[in-house]
């Protein structure tokens, strides 16, 4: 088994996420291949700065703008909003794959007495009227309920009967989002939306094993190089240590992975075949390692494996959103910022909309890290491009 430096491993996951060098991702069209090509991207509501799916386009994607990632969920459908990694984004054309999770939902919806009725009401009340949210479905009172999705927990809880009926439906496939305003979802017929060969294809998967297999082949490419560990790169994915090195070792010898050492670390990473290319070009000393200056979100595929970062890079992040606020060692949404080859800081920045100005709150350097004009011009250029991602005509708090 080959070994690469620290410094290869780097530039590797750098190159392949498209955050080193000229960007490989232009526009529309990039946006869309940057998603197949990881597979999936993470949604969260919470916007600051960007929402989390924005973001992580943002920062590799030249010329993208909010309306993009929009168009292509809601105009092109091309992607799709469902469950992979929590509540996720992912190419429509992985519709197929996710047959099991319909299935589980459907076989789960039926264990509670009275909602297929309602689901038939709601289907019949969408079919004729258009979209819906859970505020304008004509469906009252309360289920005493639970979804079938891990993002909802697996408690009982009673749940307003209108939400409880559309989610069940979203799970099942029956419906998918029509459009988000806000963080507000409506819902209409997937056979609105989605290509009738798709939503009747047959699964590619033969069964379970390959489903986990599957998965777990598109998170290695999300991140670029992974490691033999437990890991919340595979949030969501049924694996204990033992069926993960099944798994790992399965797909390198079907010839899918490859694997290779870092050196100081003690597990064994590997990478997709097709990014054997990719390998080569960094271990020849051709990579193009033009920097670049980047922010990145929270929930970034970068970031999945927090404890990977920390091995190769020597930096620690931690989302600190759910911290209580007396708690927290930096801010709210802080962003982590990327130079070159190296995570130089961190940064708070909140956009106000209404006033169009983005508020940077704080600039924090990592340890060793020298302010220096080259980097303070660099840090000002991200900012500005966020600030024109958000539509913010003025900048406080950074000169």
């Amino acid at each position: 088994m080959r070994t690469i430096t620290r410094e290869q491993a780097r530039q590797f996951i750098l190159s392949k996420q498209g955050l080193l060098g000229n960007h490989r991702f232009v526009g529309k069209d990039g946006a869309f291949q940057y998603v197949r090509q990881a597979g999936c991207i993470q949604y969260d509501p919470v916007d600051v700065c960007g929402k989390n799916a924005e973001l992580t386009l943002q920062s590799r994607v030249k010329g993208f703008a909010r309306e993009d990632l929009y168009d292509l969920l809601y105009k092109d459908r091309l992607l799709v909003d469902y469950a992979d990694k929590e509540l996720s984004i992912f190419p429509s054309e992985d519709w197929p794959y996710f047959s099991f999770f319909r299935e589980r939902s459907r076989a789960h919806g039926k264990t509670f007495p009275g909602l297929a009725e309602l689901e038939e009401e709601a289907i019949a009340y969408i079919r004729e009227h258009g979209p819906v949210s859970s505020d304008t479905l004509p469906i009252e009172g309360e289920l005493f309920w639970h979804s079938s999705m891990h993002w909802s927990g697996n408690w009982d809880r009673k749940s307003q009967a209108a939400r409880s009926v559309l989610e069940q439906l979203y799970t099942d496939g029956t419906l998918v989002i029509h459009h988000k305003n806000g963080s507000r979802k409506f819902y209409d017929l997937a056979q609105r939306h989605l290509d009738p060969a798709l939503l009747h294809a047959p699964n590619p998967c033969e069964g379970e094993d390959a489903f986990v297999c599957w998965r777990v082949l598109r998170r290695v490419g999300a991140v670029g190089l992974m490691w033999n560990r437990n890991s919340t790169a595979f949030l969501g994915i049924p694996l204990n240590a033992e069926k993960r090195r099944q798994v790992l070792s399965s797909l390198e010898e079907s010839g899918k992975l490859h694997s290779v050492r870092v050196e100081g670390i003690s597990s064994p990473f590997c990478f997709r075949a097709e990014d054997a290319s990719l390998m080569q070009t960094v271990l020849d000393g051709e990579s193009d390692l033009q920097p670049r200056l980047e922010f990145l979100a929270p929930l970034d595929p970068m970031l999945w494996d927090k404890a990977l970062i920390e091995a190769l890079w020597g930096f620690h992040y931690s989302w600190e959103i759910y911290t209580p606020a007396a708690k927290r060692k930096y801010g709210y949404y802080t962003l982590p910022v990327l130079w070159g080859e190296r995570f130089v800081g961190r940064i708070e920045a909140a956009a106000d909309r209404k006033e169009r100005v983005l508020q940077v709150k704080h600039f924090w350097p990592e340890p060793g890290v020298r302010q220096t004009k080259k980097l303070g011009t660099a840090i000002g250029s991200a900012v500005k491009r966020l600030a024109r991602f958000n539509g913010c005509l003025r900048i406080a708090g950074w000169e």
